[in-house]
């Protein structure tokens, strides 16, 4: 015997539309302990130079875990972006130290942050080793598919 869906499919229409109609990615609604959450993806090209350059950085921040602004190091060589829409998490738990501060020395392959996307942890690794020269995120910031999460040079 087939059982109908709690989900309705109008609904979900509806919530798709919402998300054509305005600049959200992602729209969640929920009634008693029926949830229902609509995201798109949307493309950004992160551009790296082929050369290294010379760039203007930011002064340094006086708090080491605060972030920068995105701006100046959006482009550099060593700038992670995200590989997913989500909310990108400094810490493993909320009571629990960061994985790296401005200042690490993290090694290729080394958890640096997790992205949460569909209530799945994803973990973010280093793509190289070297030292953490800027963070662009806070804990349970919203992240966006290509945004810069931290340089590593």
């Amino acid at each position: 015997m087939a059982t109908k869906s709690p989900i309705d499919p109008e609904l979900v229409r509806e919530l798709a539309e919402l998300l054509n109609q305005t600049d959200l990615t992602e729209i969640e609604v929920e009634k008693g302990d029926l949830r229902v959450r609509v995201a798109r993806n949307i493309s950004t090209t992160v551009q790296v130079p082929a050369a290294p350059q010379m760039m203007a950085m930011p002064a340094p921040v006086a708090a080491a875990s605060a972030p920068v602004d995105a701006k100046p190091t959006a482009a550099h060589p060593g700038a992670v972006p995200s590989p997913m829409v989500g909310t990108a998490y400094r810490r493993p738990s909320p009571d629990a130290k960061p994985f790296v501060e401005i200042g690490s020395v993290v090694k290729q392959g080394e958890r640096i942050l997790l992205v949460e996307a569909m209530k799945t942890f994803n973990d973010i690794v280093a793509p190289r080793a070297g030292k953490v020269t800027a963070i662009m995120v806070e804990d349970g910031q919203p992240v966006e598919y290509g945004e810069p999460l931290l340089v590593i040079e």
